[in-house]
């Protein structure tokens, strides 16, 4: 199979996107499509159907715009938390809820005073919040009469690869971010499954990233019928993955919208997973078999966002300004831990110097939380930075003055990972540590 080529498919928040690579490592297509969520007062939901549709697409104009070869093997990634619900004859039963949706909060509360939020912690990971998809899961039962014919739950990437023709799989690191998992013991909460009214083996056979789950037929996706599938994990670790990040103690800065690090770890002590939680740091599996991940993360990009719309100013013209400031102000108090927005207070001073204090509060807080990151678990090796803010020269400007970074040359860190795990799963790679690294960008010709 090494002459074949791997299709890669980011299920994300704000986008589908997808990647066909080949053997050696490279990016040969691209192809990507809004993910069309319905609006609601408390965030937003989506059609499950809708969203296999989306993925389907950006699958579709990747392979149009691939070069001829046979499609040997299919990864899906996907954002956390959310996922589909389904009734016994695998067809959902509510739609699926956006992950920063804010239904769930009681249902969070309820999880700290009833499972304790101690032991919630120390079992999966995570701190009781509305994130979890225990919380939505316990809200729907109590909101929609037709969830509770619930009896299998699969998160978006587990319920695409289904949707292609694949088999019902829960994989390790996406099953870390529902509290549905006991961290530990890789097996079900049943203590928290009993707590939610529902079903022990609500989660499909659970399984590390790479894990054939079947093989695509040709009415879900012409033209990759036959091929491997796979489920390659939550959306974070694949990027990780993606530009490299797999050997413990180095670190992903994925900085998009919301901004996320994520650190390989060997497997935590309960003591640790307590310390990191309540540092403000999640503790799930990563793709690596038999290796965690730790995740912290900033509305860093939104902040930035509104900066620049406050200031009316193009951002490349801005940028410009701020990495021309000699003498820089002290960072800009923002809101990068919740959803809940202040009215901007900007200080009187021109755009570039106020851009840049804004770069700057959020490279500060990245910065703690790599301290805090590194006072659980060591120093760490390196940190590589991908997502659309690393393209811009005066944020890897900031990001360079706290310590060595690297932004490798991959269009799609998610995609080409979940293409690469996809080629693990079709034999084309013995495993995460064997995959091939990124190629040298191919010099312009000139004229």
């Amino acid at each position: 199979m090494s002459d074949g080529l791997l299709l890669g498919i980011d299920v994300g928040t704000s986008n589908c996107k997808a990647a066909v690579v080949d053997a050696a490592g490279a990016e040969l297509a691209h192809g990507s499509t809004p993910t069309p969520w319905q609006r609601v007062p408390t965030g937003a939901e989506i059609e499950p159907d809708a969203l296999l549709a989306a993925a389907a697409e950006a699958a579709r104009e990747a392979l149009a715009r691939a070069p001829e070869g046979r499609i040997v093997g299919i990864g899906v990634t996907s954002m956390g938390e959310t996922g589909v619900l389904l009734d016994a004859g695998g067809a959902p039963v509510a739609p699926a809820i956006a992950w920063y949706d804010a239904r769930g909060a009681a249902e969070a509360q309820a999880i700290a005073d009833e499972l304790g939020t101690d032991t919630f912690v120390e079992q999966t990971g995570l701190p009781p919040s509305p994130l979890c998809s225990l919380a939505k899961l316990r809200w729907l039962a109590a909101n929609v009469p037709a969830a509770r014919a619930g009896r299998r739950w699969l998160n978006v990437g587990e319920w695409v690869v289904r949707g292609l023709g694949g088999t019902d799989v829960s994989e390790l690191s996406l099953a870390s971010r529902t509290g549905l998992l006991d961290l530990a013991a890789r097996a079900p909460y049943s203590r928290a499954l009993d707590w939610a009214g529902l079903p022990d083996d609500l989660l499909g056979e659970i399984v590390v990233a790479g894990t054939p789950a079947g093989t695509c037929d040709a009415a879900a996706l012409p033209g990759a019928e036959g091929a491997v599938l796979t489920v390659a994990g939550h959306d974070h670790p694949c990027a990780a993955v993606g530009v490299g990040v797999v050997a413990p103690g180095d670190v992903l800065d994925s900085c998009g919208t919301a901004e996320a690090l994520i650190r390989v770890a060997a497997p935590l002590a309960a003591e640790d997973v307590r310390r990191c939680v309540a540092s403000g740091i999640t503790v799930g599996w990563h793709l690596a078999d038999g290796r965690q991940a730790l995740l912290a993360s900033l509305w860093s990009g939104l902040a930035l966002r509104e900066v620049l719309e406050a200031l009316g100013a193009d951002r490349e013209a801005i940028g410009s300004q701020a990495l021309a400031v000699t003498e820089a102000i002290a960072p800009l108090d923002l809101e990068l831990h919740s959803l809940d927005r202040p009215v901007l207070d900007l200080p009187d001073a021109p755009p570039g110097v106020v851009w840049r204090a804004a770069i700057d509060a959020c490279e500060a807080e990245m910065a703690s939380l790599l301290d805090r990151m590194a006072a659980i678990t060591g120093p760490h090796r390196r940190v590589l930075v991908t997502g659309g803010w690393s393209r811009d020269e005066a944020v890897m400007q900031s990001k360079r003055a706290l310590g060595a970074v690297e932004a490798p040359p991959v269009t799609e860190a998610g995609a080409r990972g979940a293409a690469l795990i996809a080629g693990v799963a079709a034999g084309v790679f013995a495993g995460i540590d064997d995959l091939p690294p990124i190629p040298a960008p191919v010099p312009a010709r000139r004229s």
